[in-house]
């Protein structure tokens, strides 16, 4: 990152000044200040930068608008706005941590392949920010975009799976994987027959964590490190982005590490079953019916619609501990972002008091998720002439729904179920954010586990 943060400010810090929409007159800038940002036309806008000269025509410090509504997030353009230096904020932000945090993920850089820069812009904390909890964010939110960012040629199956045995490693915490035939002998048939085409065996990855007598939440992620679609083979341009179908995982993942560094007393179990959907002359086929672990029988409408048959599998594994919480997370539907767009993920649940402290805690930390129904009579269209259920729709309608319901069938023990259908990309730049994976979710999740489970 070409960004850094600390405690103190040195002699050499100059100050940058939070500024309103309108609210140049009272941001208690000099008059001097005043007068150069009128000449350049700043009065606050959402993410612009104004810096200050001195007398001795060296920069003096800067004004950073932050918008009309105090934009949230908006702190992450310090990072790329402000000169080289180091610099401090003047006066209070109403958002400590919010501010801390966004400047934090507004430096990443992506730069496994390139050069990696030397922190240029520094800001210090400011007042109220809890630093170690921002560190501790800003890690996991990295963590997130890196193995999204990351292409399958350095991030198949092998290589998730090493990234996991690392994390299980800090956290002390036991790790077991079942490969290749192995998952048809211990019964994880769908994983498999996703997963035989590709040139590393698929795998399910168990992470497990925490006191055994502890309320016991599991996260299970999606890990197909590369769909091509399989023999319902999707476009070159439709591709491009597949490298991205792990998402879930790193979503996962990144959510796994937070609540075992803040030590959050919970029986942690994290389920991920890393695959790659490609085309061989083994793949599985259109047509074919695949008999799950739960022991009802799909049939396949399209090999294309592989994210939920993996998922299958790990929620029937996860729900035979009977969690307290089970949450998976998937890029799965493009039909949740003709819903919804890139930036907004819709979730799914069973329990409506579960929902309200989802949304509460994705407005807490600027974390935006919407709930959307598991509408019952749409489960109808996941019939089957052959088989118990297809993994698919014939008309198209409301696609993330109907994913969201195939979801649902293999999850009947656990007390509280809810699905995550993410994106896991920013396709635009923002203030906090450039282009490239992205973590969704998993900041308001680890507030609600936080207030759920508050460590001791």
């Amino acid at each position: 990152m070409a960004t850094d943060i600390k405690v103190g400010t040195t002699g050499d810090s100059k100050p940058v000044w939070f500024v309103k929409s309108g609210g140049l007159e009272s941001s208690g800038v000099s008059s001097a200040a005043l007068a150069w940002a009128k000449a350049n036309g700043f009065d606050g806008q959402a993410a612009r930068v104004l810096t200050i000269p001195g007398d001795d025509g060296e920069i003096s410090g800067a004004l950073f608008g932050i918008g009309k509504d105090d934009v949230r997030l908006v702190a992450g353009k310090l990072a790329s706005g402000l000169p080289k230096g180091e610099w401090h904020i003047a006066g209070a932000v109403r958002e400590p941590e919010l501010t801390a945090l966004a400047f934090l993920l507004g430096g990443y850089k992506f730069t496994r392949y390139t050069k990696k820069d030397d922190a240029e812009v520094t800001l210090t904390f400011p007042d109220g920010a809890d630093q170690k909890e921002v560190k501790r964010l800003a890690k996991a939110v990295t963590l997130a975009r890196d193995l999204i960012n990351t292409p399958t040629n350095d991030m198949g199956p092998m290589a998730l799976e090493a990234v996991v045995r690392t994390i299980a490693e800090e956290h002390n915490a036991t790790l077991s994987v079942i490969k290749g035939d192995d998952l048809l002998t211990k019964n994880f048939p769908m994983i498999h027959a996703v997963g035989r085409a590709g040139s590393q065996e698929p795998r399910l990855i168990d992470l497990a964590w925490g006191d055994r007598n502890a309320p016991r939440v599991t996260l299970v992620g999606k890990g197909v490190c590369f769909d091509t679609g399989g023999l319902d083979i999707k476009t070159s341009s439709g591709m491009l982005l597949m490298k991205k179908d792990m998402g879930g995982a790193a979503n996962v993942l990144a959510l796994a590490g937070l609540i075992m560094d803040a030590k959050l007393p919970i029986r942690l179990r994290v389920l991920i079953p890393a695959v790659e959907n490609s085309i061989s002359a083994n793949a599985f086929r259109p047509g074919d019916v695949l008999t799950s672990r739960k022991g009802l029988t799909v049939e396949i409408g399209n090999t294309d619609a592989e994210g939920r048959l993996v998922l299958a599998d790990a929620l029937a594994l996860a729900d035979d501990d009977e969690p307290e919480l089970v949450i998976d997370m998937a890029t799965l539907t493009g039909a949740a972002r003709v819903a919804l767009g890139p930036d907004l993920p819709p979730f799914y649940t069973n329990d409506d008091a579960f929902a309200l402290e989802v949304a509460t805690a994705s407005e807490a930390v600027a974390d935006p998720v919407w709930r959307m129904p598991l509408w019952q009579p749409y489960d109808a269209k996941l019939s089957s002439r052959i088989a118990d259920i297809n993994n698919v729709t014939t008309d198209g309608f409301a696609g993330s729904i109907t994913a969201a319901l195939f979801l649902q069938r293999f999850v009947a023990k656990a007390k509280i179920w809810a699905h995550f259908d993410i994106f896991g990309w920013n396709p635009v730049e923002k203030p906090h954010a450039p282009v490239g994976g992205e973590a969704q979710a998993i900041r308001a999740l680890y507030h609600l586990l936080k207030q759920r489970y508050p460590a001791r």
